[in-house]
């Protein structure tokens, strides 16, 4: 189990019981003193556990909870966002026609399109439109239910006729990465627009930061055979760098 995924389980484990002493986590997890001490001081570093007296670990009050809001997202490693959006605008070219998530990255991806020529975007983000919406970019909001706390729509086929979309790239988020079950978020109806856009784009880009990769989460959307590219940022784990050797899909490190 690679370091990120060790971690991940542990902030599992901890939204389960709250608190756990270290002696359960090596026990649970299968490891070393040594191993969980690093593990641990790479989560405390990262704000997302603090230590307690005895020897155990708790959950930082706010990292309760599975997803954080849209507004927490907005700032949270904003500097690796615009990094790697920055790195996604380079292979949107004058004349295409591409699609943009809902999320806080392909938001920022909208912020490097203002100087692109022909271009059509389609996005079901309410962010993104109006970051567009004074530009020269021909503009196409998904139809369907507004999701107010996310500022995006999730639509369906009955509300919204997908197969007369012609898109080129499609820049999807995602809020767990891993080698074994792709692609994975919190929620099931944006799952369902990010299948759809999948399957109907040519070519496949996952924008997410370091953070997401490890993670399981909630609801699967695509193995990673059906993802061209995944561009994150300089801090990802270099044991996922490795791996990602050996299969098709193109992990890109952003350098902005």
């Amino acid at each position: 189990m690679f370091p990120l995924e060790r971690q991940n389980k542990m902030l599992e484990l901890l939204k389960l019981k709250k608190v756990l002493k270290m002696t359960e986590l090596k026990e649970e997890l299968n490891i070393s003193m040594d191993t969980l001490r690093r593990d641990i001081q790479s989560l405390v570093k990262q704000e997302k556990v603090e230590k307690i007296y005895g020897g155990g670990i708790k959950l930082k009050e706010y990292h309760f909870g599975g997803e954080s809001s849209m507004e927490e997202r907005m700032v949270s490693n904003l500097q690796e966002k615009q990094s790697i959006a920055y790195t996604c605008s380079k292979f949107i070219q004058d004349g295409d026609c591409v699609f943009l998530d809902s999320g806080s990255t392909t938001y920022q991806i909208a912020k490097f399109l203002q100087n692109k020529k022909k271009l059509t975007v389609i996005t079901n983000s309410f962010p993104v439109a109006l970051e567009l919406l004074n530009s020269d970019i021909e503009l196409i909001i998904i139809g369907g239910k507004v999701r107010k706390e996310e500022r995006s729509i999730v639509s369906y086929e009955y509300l919204f006729n997908f197969s007369q979309l012609n898109i080129q790239k499609a820049f999807i988020c995602a809020s767990g990465i891993t080698l074994e079950k792709g692609i994975s978020d919190y929620n099931v109806e944006e799952a369902i627009t990010r299948k759809k856009m999948i399957e109907l784009s040519s070519e496949i880009y996952v924008a997410a930061d370091s953070t997401k990769f490890g993670k399981d989460v909630t609801v699967g959307i695509a193995p990673l055979s059906e993802i061209d590219h995944i561009v994150t940022d300089q801090n990802v784990d270099k044991t996922f760098t490795r791996a990602f050797e050996q299969i098709n899909t193109n992990l890109i490190i952003s350098n902005m």
